[in-house]
C-alpha cells in the first residue's frame, strides 16, 4: 500500500475556517479556501546537517533514535526554528545532539530532502556545513541520537543511510575534496 503523505492528499479543510471547499492551487504547490479566500503555500522547511571529522579524517555519523528512519545512519543536526538564524541553528542542534560546542562552521551546499513524519511530508532544503568542534572526545549522544560512529566518507553505505539528501551531501564532499 502506497501511503499519501503530500500535503495535498492530507490537508483536508481550511486552516483557518474549516471549510471543506479548500482546492489545491499553483500545479499543486498550494491550497486556496474558497469559504475565506485564505492561500497556503508548500514551502520548504529550512534544515542543517553538519559535517565533522576526527583527526584520521573520518566523518561523524549519528544514529537516529527515533522515527522516521529510527536505527539509520544520518548527519548531525535538525530543523531550523523559526526566526533563528541558520548560523545559530547549527550551533543549537550540536550541542543538543552531541553535546560540544562548534568552533567553526563553512557552508558546504544545500539539497532538498522530503521529511515524512507522522503521515505528513515536510518538504526540506538541508543546508550541509564543514564543522569544527571543541572536544570531539566529549560527545555523549543525546536528544534524537542514539549512537555515534566514524566512517570514511568512501566506506559509507548509502543504503544505511537516513534520507537521499544526506547520501548526495557526503557524495558533494566526495567529489569536491577527494
Amino acid at each position: 500500500m502506497i501511503l499519501k503523505t503530500h500535503p495535498r492528499d492530507v490537508i483536508k479543510y481550511c486552516p483557518r475556517c474549516g471549510s471543506k471547499a479548500f482546492i489545491t492551487n499553483d500545479m499543486g504547490r498550494s491550497f486556496d479556501c474558497e469559504g475565506c479566500n485564505f492561500k497556503y503555500y508548500f514551502n520548504n522547511s529550512a534544515a542543517v546537517a553538519c559535517l565533522i571529522f576526527n583527526q584520521e579524517g573520518k566523518l561523524l555519523l549519528t544514529r537516529r533514535a527515533i522515527d522516521p528512519a529510527k536505527g539509520m545512519l544520518d548527519l548531525p543536526g535538525g530543523f531550523v526554528e523559526p526566526m533563528e538564524r541558520v548560523e545559530e541553528a547549527i550551533v543549537r542542534e550540536i550541542r543538543e545532539e552531541l553535546g560540544v560546542l562548534i568552533t567553526n562552521a563553512e557552508f558546504l551546499v544545500s539539497f532538498p530532502n522530503e521529511y515524512v513524519f507522522s503521515g505528513f511530508s515536510v518538504f526540506t532544503i538541508d543546508m550541509a556545513f564543514i564543522c569544527s568542534v571543541d572536544d570531539l572526545s566529549s560527545i555523549v549522544p543525546a536528544d534524537d541520537v542514539s549512537s555515534v560512529e566514524f566512517l570514511f566518507p568512501e566506506e559509507i553505505k548509502h543504503e544505511l543511510l537516513c534520507f537521499q539528501s544526506m547520501s548526495k551531501i557526503i557524495d558533494f564532499y566526495i567529489n569536491k575534496y577527494k
